[in-house]
């Protein structure tokens, strides 16, 4: 039998209707409550998060240790009422510890697959960048096609399957760079950021005398979750929407600033956002400001920067505002001219 962890709660596929945006919004807010009872002070990291959740895609927290990388990760997997894993990446952990192994049953003969953590609806690889990229490696097949292959066989994996991977900045001892085919499968990148002195105090006022997430209970459960998905695959994007985020990718790839721009899995994630955003606004279709709202997150960690850009300091951050600014931008939501 194929293992595969079951979401908890969750109506067999095309038994119900996608619920209508409004009820999207209200369940949303409750889960993005929920996570900013542990994360304070940060709506818009939380507002990422939430947005990759719903384009069903993968994200990646980036920053320095102690800002609240893994309590993010941890309390978007608890504020759901779905299978949850955890994976402590470090130097020696190995592939098979992450997709499963099979092992030989004497009694039956033959060998029986043991799945390993990644075989849940969330998984949570803490410091995914202090694994050899042989082992980090091991979720690229996972990440991108929902499904573990091993000893020639394959597993299908849960539905939905999200990965929310934490990692050092590179320059921190005993890290090892992401390859650029791990990074272009993580939806989103975002970086938490210390927090702001009043957002400090709040946090040692709430949280000095306990750990929020050991009180932190789900808000929404399997079905909430699945509804909201198939919503957001109905958000309507018009030809124009289309032909902006294309540009944008496109622009990317000319820049002399980088050596490797976009991918085209890119446009599919940035479409798939935009439409998550737009539904996260409480709309039923696409606007410009949606795609503007995303692309940072969505494009800057896929891009090569080049050694000169590099020793000019300039950041992928900041050539894809450049871009925003540059490219046309359709007027109104469907088939409306460039200003």
């Amino acid at each position: 039998m194929t293992p595969e962890a079951q979401l908890s709660g969750a109506a067999p596929a095309g038994t119900e209707p996608a619920p209508s945006i409004d009820r999207l919004h209200g369940t949303i807010q409750r889960i993005a409550a929920n996570v900013e009872q542990v994360l304070v002070g940060k709506p818009e990291v939380v507002r990422v998060a939430l947005v990759t959740m719903l384009a069903e895609g993968h994200l990646l927290v980036e920053d320095v240790p102690g800002v609240g990388k893994t309590s993010l990760a941890k309390a978007l997997a608890r504020s759901i009422d779905c299978s949850v894993s955890r994976i402590q990446f470090t130097p020696d952990l190995l592939p098979s510890d992450i997709t499963g192994v099979s092992i030989y049953n004497r009694q039956t003969e033959s060998f029986e697959f043991r799945p390993g953590p990644v075989f849940a609806n969330i998984v949570v690889g803490d410091e995914i960048n202090r694994a050899s990229p042989k082992t980090q490696s091991a979720l690229l097949e996972c990440m991108e096609e929902n499904q573990v292959t091993v000893d020639g066989e394959t597993y299908r994996l849960s539905a939905p399957f999200m990965v929310i991977a934490t990692q050092n900045p590179i320059e921190m001892e005993g890290t090892y760079a992401l390859p650029e085919a791990q990074r272009d499968r993580f939806t989103t990148r975002v970086s938490i950021g210390y927090p702001d002195a009043k957002a400090e105090l709040a946090m040692v006022d709430e949280h000095a005398g306990h750990d929020p997430l050991r009180d932190l209970r789900p808000v929404a459960d399997g079905g909430e979750v699945q509804a909201l998905l198939r919503a957001v695959r109905r958000v309507h994007l018009s030809t124009e929407i289309r032909r902006y985020a294309i540009d944008l990718v496109t622009a990317t790839r000319q820049l002399p600033e980088l050596r490797l721009g976009a991918s085209p899995r890119s446009t599919l994630q940035l479409v798939r956002a935009a439409r998550a955003q737009a539904a996260l606004s409480g709309r039923e279709f696409v606007v410009p400001d949606d795609v503007q709202a995303i692309a940072v997150p969505v494009l800057a960690h896929r891009l090569v920067l080049t050694s000169e850009a590099r020793a000019s300091r300039r950041s992928a951050t900041d050539l894809v505002r450049q871009l925003l600014n540059r490219i046309p931008v359709p007027r109104g939501d469907s088939d409306g001219e460039r200003r």
